[in-house]
């Protein structure tokens, strides 16, 4: 575990439940998600692995998913989530109704890490990633759909214009305070 985290780790252990690192596309959810998962001790699941092909197939062509889509790809996120041992899931979660079927399924409860940050820096974000299906075309689609969760219960937001090691840290505060 990175010296860095090691207090706010500490800290956030307290927090009995699970968390969800969401935003859109190139807000940072995997990397920001394996150093909280690291720094808490809890497993990392990467919420884009559980994507059905046919989905995963429409974004990387650029087709934005419904709700339908979506539905399915929760349920399994959902299923991670119900287990009894805390972890940290990547998910967009970019609707309300998203996130409350996310906490109805985490018997522990639930807490919610918010990456925001301006569409500028998470085009530019998007630009220099490599390997990932979603194209950046995607994004403006992904900023319409997304419901702000800030002052949704349990829920900590972060602004990415900053270094990775300084939005870890601001996020492992803030699930302290929870």
């Amino acid at each position: 575990m990175s010296v860095e985290y090691k207090s706010e780790a500490t800290a956030a252990r307290r927090f009995p439940g699970s968390i969800v690192v969401m935003g859109v596309s190139g807000s940072g959810k995997s990397s920001v998600g394996e150093a909280i998962a690291e720094a808490c001790g809890y497993p990392f699941i990467e919420g884009d692995a559980l994507h059905p092909p046919e989905n995963i197939r429409k974004m990387s062509e650029g087709i934005p998913l419904t709700d339908d889509d979506r539905w399915p790809w929760l349920a399994a996120i959902g299923e991670r989530l119900a287990s009894r041992e805390p972890v940290v899931v990547s998910c967009s979660s970019l609707k309300r109704s998203y996130r409350d079927k996310l906490r109805e399924s985490a018997p522990g409860g639930l807490a919610f890490v918010f990456l925001h940050g301006s569409e500028s820096v998470l085009a530019e974000r998007m630009h220099h990633r490599t390997g990932h299906f979603m194209p950046s075309s995607l994004l403006q689609t992904q900023l319409e759909t997304l419901e702000d969760p800030r002052g949704e219960v349990r829920t900590v937001a972060v602004d990415v214009a900053q270094p990775l090691a300084e939005i870890v840290r601001e996020a492992l505060a803030g699930l302290a305070r929870l």
